[in-house]
């Protein structure tokens, strides 16, 4: 079994429910939620969703916000500004180009404004059980690093080095592997390296625990 095998075997035992912690309902609900989701946690993202989802129920209703409005109404979950411009950008292109429908292509996709890479790669594999990649926030490039998987420090070529080196069939899945192991035990500033079950695997926990064996 190859390291990146008995990363993932092991991580799924550990977390056998790993998923997407975002609320939603459908694919137009997913796309907002995930754009939301940057530099937010995704605990913050539902809340805001929560009320949202009740008073916006299509894509037409997105594409005709108010501005101002949307703002306030997401302005708790960070840089509203920037968010509530694209979310309402990208809602107006998915009705003059895409017939209201989130398209299911990440070529379609990464068109929309605000919607990049993992964005799109969330969107179709939660939304449309699609894999065309695989998803790298801020967990997963983290861990990702720590665990010897890449050398790269940039979210396009991080993926580029996981998907050559993970089965298609696991991209979609691994990187709630990586988010659950990456919020529990590997922290950002302080992982907890004693308790790691990839601890025999994982090249970085001497770094941060030089006497661990």
């Amino acid at each position: 079994m190859s390291t990146i095998q008995a990363i993932i075997s092991i991580l799924k035992k550990e977390y056998p429910g790993a998923a997407i912690a975002l609320h939603y309902a459908d694919p137009m609900q997913l796309l907002v939620a995930t754009v939301l989701s940057a530099q937010c946690t995704d605990v913050r993202v539902n809340i805001v969703t929560a009320e949202l989802f009740k008073k916006y129920k299509t894509v037409k209703d997105y594409a005709a916000a108010d501005l101002k409005t949307f703002e306030k109404e997401i302005y708790s979950a960070g840089f509203y500004h920037a968010k509530a411009k694209n979310i309402i950008a990208a809602a107006q292109k998915i009705v003059q180009e895409f017939n209201g429908k989130v398209p299911e292509s990440m070529k379609e996709l990464i068109q929309l404004p605000g919607v990049a890479r993992k964005t799109a790669n969330i969107v179709l594999y939660n939304a449309f059980g699609k894999t065309s990649g695989i998803a790298v926030d801020t967990h997963v490039l983290r861990l990702s690093q720590r665990l010897g998987l890449t050398g790269h420090d940039t979210p396009e070529k991080v993926e580029q080095d996981l998907m050559r080196l993970i089965l298609k069939k696991e991209w979609g899945h691994f990187s709630y592997l990586l988010i659950e192991h990456g919020r529990k035990i590997c922290a950002a500033k302080k992982p907890k390296c004693p308790e790691c079950v990839l601890g025999a695997l994982c090249p970085s926990k001497k770094k941060f625990y030089p006497g661990l064996k």
